[in-house]
């Protein structure tokens, strides 16, 4: 993909991302970041929905992003964010509390990364044992205004127990973010999980779950910084 385009599917993205409102040419060439008309950038929007990064849901609409698009986003525009300092106080509060790791500390913990990410939380303690809080916080998305979309998380969350199992196995140290189809919690989510150990205890995960339209660098920086207080706890023990 030639560098103009990509920066403008990087533009209509993250302000879809931000407004979860359909980006129009127009829209784009007013914020002024491109020395190009509206009807250029219409065009190249255009060619952008041929080729599967975006769609218009009428002929009047801005455009949104797809599955494609984010995931396009997500391999070429994210980028490693340090997380601000407030939140990493709420964070390192929480562990603080506690005098070693533990479930408990993670459900806290759970409980305050819902409410600073605005999305779902899960905590799989072991493959059987499994936490979570914030659905309210993805019903709330304008995402899931569709009862048919609410009626399917739903269903997903009384089953989280056996969807962990099945992913267990596929998640490591590293942050993996999981979009749209290749993400088990559903096709129109996305996930940010990552695992975590305290000590020679078995190994547990924790995820953010919520629409595809998701603040990603914030969130991946939320699980980096949780990540990494729960490593310092454990090496205080």
């Amino acid at each position: 993909m030639v560098e103009r385009k990509k920066a403008l599917l990087g533009e209509i993205i993250s302000e879809f991302i931000k407004t979860a409102h359909p980006v129009s040419s127009h829209k784009i060439a007013e914020r002024g970041n491109f020395d190009l008309s509206s009807a250029t950038i219409r065009n190249e929007m255009m060619d952008l929905e041929k080729e599967g990064y975006i769609y218009q849901s009428h002929p009047s609409a801005g455009r949104a992003p797809t599955e494609k698009g984010y995931q396009f986003y997500i391999k070429n525009f994210i980028e490693e964010k340090k997380l601000a300092a407030k939140k990493c106080q709420r964070l390192s509060e929480t562990v603080n509390k506690f005098r070693d790791p533990n479930e408990e500390m993670m459900k806290n913990l759970a409980k305050v990364l819902a409410e600073l990410s605005e999305e779902a939380v899960f905590v799989g303690f072991s493959q059987n044992n499994v936490y979570y809080t914030g659905l309210t916080n993805v019903f709330r998305q304008p995402e899931f205004i569709e009862p048919d979309l609410i009626y399917h998380m739903a269903e997903i969350v009384d089953h989280l127990d056996e969807v962990i199992t099945k992913i267990f196995s596929e998640i490591d140290e590293n942050i993996k973010v999981m979009v749209g189809k290749n993400n088990p919690f559903g096709e129109h989510c996305s996930a940010i999980l990552t695992r975590y150990q305290f000590g020679s205890k078995e190994p547990g995960m924790v995820g953010i779950i919520g629409p595809m339209r998701m603040f990603y660098e914030d969130n991946i920086a939320l699980l980096r910084e949780t990540k990494s207080l729960i490593s310092k706890a454990d090496k205080l023990l």
